[in-house]
């Protein structure tokens, strides 16, 4: 899925909207380290009271809300699994009411089978039905809108801690006096989902059962165990990783020291890669093999380098000559330069402006600027070297 995708899924979980609906809700209440079903229920989400399904809705939202390969990740299922989540979650989306709560408790069974947690928490199924017109509306001939839609079903999983309410102090309007209250029930935590998923993900308005979409609880730290044992999914690498390794193949190349005006260049032209892509409206993500970084380097001006030179850099980093990076994870979003005298952010197409010098025997980064400085208000002294 790309993020056009998860957007188009995202912006249906509200009220009364015809495009999503959402036939049952099916909650499973577990406790804490043992791991056993304390409450489960299953019903009708209509039947639910108005703030209770916009509770529910803003977070089923945030389940599908955040970076791609940094929170959010589409999954491929491993072959051969005996009776594997992907069966298990496809026979649900086919069974009546009655039997598909059955097929989520399955799944409860494998969560509770490899994770204790040191607070009860609560697992909530939803089963629906997301439609999208195949076309705009022209207004003109008032023809596609809602004549014509893409119709999908779909299972969305959340899973949700539990927090116990604090001692409060509270204004009694009858008897007007102040008076301490403490509810003792516990409060599920529906605005930071501790993970989730939607079966199955969606590609060009195409429901694809081999893929699901997994959330993790923080960014680039997903569940391993969770991805492996519960979801039965392959491996998977994070854009922070991802990052790390383009990271380490470019010290390879070029060494430890770069001048600011080449690495400027590096990210200038992989974002163009990025760019562009957008700009074509393709719905797969452009990738980077090590053919294509021994070209971005070359026209950003490292010396010396050769496709051989950058292939045995993606050996001895990734083990894998073949291994291709998301463009879109190895161009970081700010550039923090830290000092013991200060710390400064620039964006990285800007570092082609910063310079490390020598003035006086003193070390010193300059940053080119074409304005004058103004700081708490006040116009700098311009001197110079």
């Amino acid at each position: 899925m790309n993020k056009k995708d998860i957007a188009n899924i995202r912006k249906q979980f509200k009220l009364d909207n015809p495009r999503m609906n959402i036939r049952e809700i099916f909650n499973v209440y577990v406790k804490k380290e043992s791991g056993e079903i304390y409450h489960q229920v299953s019903r009708p989400f209509q039947m639910l009271d108005q703030e209770t399904q916009e509770l529910f809705l803003a977070n089923f939202k945030k389940v599908l809300t955040g970076h791609l390969d940094a929170k959010l990740f589409e999954l491929k299922f491993k072959r051969d699994v005996d009776y594997s989540t992907q069966t298990i979650l496809y026979e649900g989306m086919q069974m009546d009411s009655a039997d598909w709560q059955d097929n989520m408790l399955e799944i409860v069974g494998k969560m509770f089978a490899y994770a204790s947690y040191e607070f009860d928490t609560v697992v909530t199924f939803i089963r629906g039905e997301y439609r999208k017109p195949t076309k705009k509306r022209n207004p003109e001939s008032e023809e596609g809108g809602d004549d014509e839609v893409y119709v999908n079903e779909f299972i969305l999983c959340s899973l949700n801690k539990t927090d116990q309410p604090k001692k409060a102090l509270m204004f009694d309007y009858i008897e007007k006096e102040f008076k301490s209250y403490h509810v003792v029930d516990p409060i599920i935590n529906l605005d930071s989902p501790m993970c989730g998923f939607l079966f199955p993900a969606f590609n060009d308005n195409r429901a694809d059962v081999n893929h699901i979409l997994y959330c993790a609880g923080k960014v680039n730290q997903p569940d391993y165990t969770f991805i492996d044992k519960v979801l039965d999914c392959e491996d998977i690498i994070t854009a922070q990783d991802d990052k790390d390794c383009f990271d380490l193949i470019l010290k390879e190349v070029i060494g430890d020291e770069v001048d600011s005006r080449v690495i400027s260049s590096v990210y200038e032209e992989i974002d163009r890669v990025v760019q562009e892509n957008v700009e074509k409206e393709e719905s797969e993500a452009p990738t980077l093999d090590y053919r294509d970084i021994e070209r971005i380097l070359t026209v950003s001006g490292v010396e010396n380098v050769d496709e051989a030179k950058v292939e045995h850099a993606f050996k001895s980093v990734v083990s894998d000559e073949k291994h291709e990076f998301k463009a879109s994870s190895l161009v970081p979003k700010t550039i923090k330069i830290e000092t013991k005298v200060a710390n400064v952010t620039i964006d990285p197409k800007d570092l082609k402006h910063v310079k490390y010098i020598t003035y006086e025997g003193k070390r010193c980064l300059l940053l080119e600027v074409d304005e004058e400085v103004v700081v708490e208000g006040f116009k700098l002294e311009e001197k110079s070297l």
